[in-house]
């Protein structure tokens, strides 16, 4: 049935069209926004439509940060609806609007003083916008010191001031209890196949086909869907992941596997963040006027050098978790693997996570029992929980790969 609420028709207006099967909470933003604006013109809105300080969840590819820039340049809107086609709108989109301030780890997590200078900058008014908006991605990796200086800000709200935190899920251990309490919560879904289709066909031009196969085998992570169906590399890549299951049948093949699922996470994040680095060194040595020429060339080459080092510190320490997010992704595949086989065990007709892999699902039920393909799925659910807590990815993986062979 086709959802026809008032979200279901600002979904399709606008920069609410950003949201992909998100109907529900875009009748909350859209409200919100709503009510924002007739507090810049000084009228009083309904009680509690909008408020400062809001949390934005869902499972990941859900589009939390995309909610959260939707939601800002909704804000910034000058006729107060996220039109799409106001400066207002069209800048906080694209990231270059100066009252929308966007935080997004660089590397494992969020510091202090990065967090301590962005509640400062938060306190001014807005410069030309209506509202001050601070969008804060994966909330979640915030440290105790950086979680207590946003704490003082939530607590006492600058005027015109709001905090848009985005976070994988609102348990307690991902956000701080504090901070929740103080935030409003709005959990995004996962989008349906049909929908992530439509945006990949009307959006980003993909053939009908292949729209309708990235968004089968995505998990409903729409910024996956769009890189399968435009990248035949990562295509390769999730090929050779969902190979592993049934590829084990000798010891050796324990560390070929393992080593394979290693070189395809560094391939991926390789090609994520190379063109990144290169573009950030090139303009900071242009900027500190390392590749100039004449007088004053050696002390400005070596300021260059420092801060190109620093630079590159902070650009290893943002592969590192680009490493672990794509091997974390890789790991989400196999699980779902192993959930299809219990699916296909049980006869219950579920949709498969993977349903162009019907044909090895079937293969490895038939081989395994119920319980032997649990205790796989167990192995591949504590390497990720492994890797979280800073075990070397590599022996995490190892350890998986010996248990997926012996069941």
């Amino acid at each position: 049935m086709t959802e026809a609420g008032p979200g279901a028709t600002a979904a399709r207006i606008g920069v609410w069209r950003q949201l992909v099967g998100q109907e529900p909470a875009v009748d909350t933003l859209a409200a919100a926004a709503a009510a924002a604006a007739r507090i810049v013109e000084g009228e009083t809105p309904a009680a509690g439509s909008m408020t400062h300080a809001w949390l934005l969840t869902g499972p990941p590819g859900s589009g939390r940060s995309v909610a959260a820039r939707t939601f800002a340049a909704a804000l910034e809107c000058t006729l107060g609806m996220g039109c799409g086609e106001c400066p207002g709108c069209r800048t906080a989109l694209a990231g270059t609007h100066a009252d929308v301030r966007l935080v997004v780890p660089e590397g494992l997590s969020i510091s202090v003083a990065e967090m301590r200078a962005l509640v400062q900058a938060a306190a001014r008014r807005p410069t030309g916008g209506r509202w001050q908006v601070v969008i804060i991605e994966d909330a979640d990796r915030l440290t105790e010191g950086a979680a207590n200086a946003l704490l003082k800000a939530v607590e006492e709200p600058p005027d015109r001031t709001v905090f848009l935190l985005c976070a994988p899920s609102d348990h307690p251990e991902d956000v701080s209890v504090t901070i929740r309490s103080r935030c409003r919560l709005v959990t995004l879904r996962t989008p349906p196949p049909e929908a992530i289709a439509r945006v990949l066909n009307e959006r980003d031009g993909v053939a009908p086909d292949m729209a309708e196969w990235a968004a089968s085998v995505c998990g409903g992570h729409i910024g996956r869907a769009r890189r399968l169906a435009t990248d035949q590399n990562a295509r390769d890549r999730r090929a050779s992941v969902l190979r592993i299951p049934l590829g084990l049948r000798s010891g050796a093949d324990v560390f070929a596997c393992a080593d394979e699922l290693i070189v395809a996470a560094e391939a991926d994040a390789g090609e994520e963040s190379k063109v990144r680095d290169e573009s950030e060194r090139s303009e900071l040595r242009t900027a500190m006027g390392g590749d100039g020429t004449g007088k004053g060339v050696a002390s400005a080459k070596r300021s260059a050098d420092a801060a190109v080092k620093q630079l590159e510190k902070r650009q290893k320490s943002r592969a590192t978790r680009t490493h672990r997010d794509t091997l974390d992704l890789a790991l989400v595949d196999l699980a779902g693997f192993y959930r299809d086989v219990l699916v296909a065990s049980s006869r219950s007709g579920t949709v498969l996570t993977h349903p162009d892999r019907a044909a090895e699902v079937a293969t490895a039920a038939a081989q395994w029992s119920p319980e032997s393909t649990l205790r796989r799925l167990e192995a591949v659910l504590a390497c990720r929980e492994a890797i979280l807590w800073n075990v070397k990815p590599r022996i995490a993986v190892e350890a998986m790969v010996t248990t997926l062979r012996q069941g």
